[in-house]
């Protein structure tokens, strides 16, 4: 059940309650692609960072270490031992991700695994069988992501099948959730929006999967390839077309600039892979942009990576230290960049929620790309 809170403009404040769990959003999911945070961060450790929702993958856990065995440990949650919510991604970006490895039916597509090749079949009954196995919160629907300079001529067919895919999601969802012996029975199912950057084409389907009445809507196959404005030029015109009163997630995005700017734009759940893939890589965000601690000017700097912050790395730890971790090849140097990372994008969505609660959000919005910009 989503509750709509409060409004700034377009930009909204709300809760969605779930069967594990409260989710305040606007919000950002961190990504566990495999069950785990790349980096060495475990489940105790998002309980300090504040973390309210992790992203783990139909895709990957199926081919390794497999639903199946996941099932038969009392699901994800348990096999994880984290007790609060957990989306899991479909399998359809690896439609997109692994091209050179599949081909795309009606009934569905066929991969060859990225791991020792052999083929796996997965279509919308498949996925949702592999989400019900792992017993996920929330499980999204199997979709085709055109590319997004792919022509009219492929994008339309391509986001007619992902409709008429996710209707069959529903109908197997259904029917999963009506066994006696599903791990969870209240499994929430989202939609996804496509159309490349088709504007007409994003519209018409928008407003065809929201007669659905699904508990969640998500905008898929952006940020792969386009500039941020034409990003920005898609959410404009398609937000406005599904349920102002249902969640509305922005699929694999992104920066911080780009999470302030579509949550002014309507949208509220939000997953990226860039504060623990560029923490793994030194770089760290704070709200004057981001830093790259392996520069040489912070060898002697006594600063926490951002003073003021309040997650365990900046209270216990100087920018000195921790470059000299990275550069000694120490697996806690990355550890403590993802750690602050992480706290920093689930505080920057608290300090969103505040600013919308206080209908002062256009001016956060303004005030914070103009310090990561200075």
């Amino acid at each position: 059940m989503y509750e709509l809170l409060s409004k700034d403009g377009r930009a909204k404040r709300g809760r969605l309650s779930t069967v594990h769990g409260v989710i305040e959003t606007p919000v950002f999911m961190n990504v566990g692609t495999v069950a785990a945070i790349k980096g060495a961060v475990s489940s105790p450790d998002l309980y300090e960072l504040g973390t309210q929702v992790e992203l783990c993958n139909t895709y990957h856990l199926h081919v390794r270490t497999g639903d199946e065995k996941i099932r038969s440990l009392g699901g994800l949650h348990k096999f994880m031992n984290w007790n609060r919510p957990i989306l899991t991604d479909s399998g359809g970006f690896q439609v997109f991700s692994l091209s050179d490895l599949r081909k795309i039916k009606e009934e569905g597509v066929t991969f060859r695994s990225h791991i020792d090749g052999h083929k796996i079949f997965m279509g919308p009954e498949e996925s949702m069988q592999i989400q019900s196995n792992l017993g996920s919160t929330i499980a999204m629907a199997f979709d085709e992501c055109p590319n997004s300079k792919a022509s009219r001529d492929y994008v339309l067919p391509s986001v007619e099948r992902t409709t008429r895919w996710l209707k069959r999601c529903k109908i197997k969802m259904d029917r999963l959730n009506s066994l006696p012996d599903t791990i969870n029975r209240e499994q929430m199912l989202f939609g996804i929006n496509q159309g490349a950057l088709f504007e007409d084409i994003r519209i018409a389907q928008a407003e065809e999967i929201s007669e659905m009445d699904l508990p969640g809507y998500a905008i898929g196959g952006l940020a792969v390839g386009e500039t941020h404005e034409e990003m920005y030029r898609i959410l404009d015109v398609t937000v406005p077309h599904l349920p102002e009163d249902k969640p509305t997630y922005l699929m694999g995005v992104g920066t911080p600039e780009n999470i302030v700017e579509a949550v002014y734009r309507g949208v509220d759940f939000f997953d990226c892979v860039y504060p623990t893939r560029n923490g793994r890589h030194g770089h760290v965000y704070t709200h004057q942009g981001k830093l790259n601690l392996f520069n040489a000017k912070y060898e002697l700097d006594s600063k926490p990576i951002e003073e003021g912050c309040m997650c365990p790395v900046c209270r216990n730890h100087s920018r000195a230290y921790i470059r000299h971790l990275l550069k000694a090849g120490e697996m806690l140097g990355m550890r403590l960049c993802v750690m602050h990372n992480l706290y920093f994008y689930n505080h920057l969505m608290e300090e969103i929620r505040t600013a919308i609660e206080e209908q002062r959000f256009s001016a956060f919005r303004n005030d914070f790309i103009a310090g990561c910009t200075t």
